[in-house]
C-alpha cells in the first residue's frame, strides 16, 4: 500500500485526521492542568509532550488552532503556570473524558472526577493521584503558520515523583509505574521495556 501526498489530501476529513494522527506514533498521555486568571480549573488530555532539553529543563506542547476556544491555551497565556500530569492507565476513560468539550468555567476536575491538589507555590491545579506531577512555567509560545497549531515552552519548575521510580543514573521508569501511553486521538496502551542498552560509541 502506497499513499501519497494527493491521496491523503483527498481523504475524507474525520478519516484523514485519524490517519496521520495515529501514524506519528506512541505518545505519552499527560493531563495538562491550568486554571484561569479568575480562578476556574480546567483538565485536558494531550499527546504532543516534546522534551526540547535539560539544560534548562524545558518541555514543548503542542495546541491544536485556536479558532474554537481553547481553555488550556488561553489559561496558559493569561496565568503562565500549568502542570502536566501522568497517571496510571486504569484511568483511561476518565483521562479520555477532558477532551469533551465542556463551557468555559466548568471544571473538567469535577465532571470527570480527578480530584484537584494545590501546591502554595503554584496557581495551577494538579491531579491529586497522579504519578508523576509537574509544574511548568509558561516561556514562549511559537505560532506554526503552516496549520495554525501553537507549540507552547515552558520550563520545568518542580516535579513530585516516587523516588522508586528513579534509577541510580536518573532514569525515569514510566513503564513500570504502568503510566498511560496513547497513540491517535482515542486508543490508549501501557509501554513495557524491551531494554536499555549503554551509550553508543563508534
Amino acid at each position: 500500500m502506497i499513499i501519497h501526498n494527493r491521496d491523503i489530501g483527498q481523504f475524507e476529513k474525520r478519516y484523514r485526521t485519524a490517519f496521520i494522527n495515529s501514524l506519528a506514533g506512541f505518545r505519552q498521555a499527560v493531563l495538562v492542568g491550568t486554571r484561569s486568571a479568575d480562578g476556574f480549573s480546567n483538565l485536558a488530555i494531550f499527546n504532543s509532550l516534546i522534551h526540547l532539553g535539560a539544560n534548562p529543563a524545558l518541555f514543548g506542547l503542542m495546541s491544536r488552532p485556536d479558532t474554537v476556544q481553547r481553555d488550556t491555551l488561553q489559561n496558559i497565556l493569561d496565568t503562565k503556570e500549568y502542570t502536566l500530569n501522568y497517571i496510571q492507565s486504569a484511568r483511561y476513560e476518565k483521562a479520555h473524558q477532558t477532551s469533551a468539550r465542556y463551557d468555559r468555567g466548568v471544571s473538567e476536575f469535577e465532571q470527570v472526577g480527578f480530584p484537584e491538589l494545590y501546591h502554595p507555590e503554584f496557581h495551577a491545579p494538579f491531579v491529586e493521584d497522579a504519578v508523576v506531577k509537574i509544574a511548568m512555567k509558561f516561556e514562549e509560545s511559537i505560532p506554526i503558520q503552516l496549520n495554525g497549531t501553537v507549540l507552547i515552552i515552558g520550563s520545568v519548575q518542580h516535579v513530585e515523583i516516587d523516588a522508586a521510580m528513579v534509577g541510580p543514573d536518573g532514569f525515569v521508569n514510566l513503564s513500570a509505574a504502568d503510566v498511560l501511553i496513547s497513540q491517535g486521538l482515542d486508543a490508549y496502551f501501557v509501554a513495557h521495556e524491551v531494554g536499555r542498552l549503554a551509550y553508543a560509541k563508534p
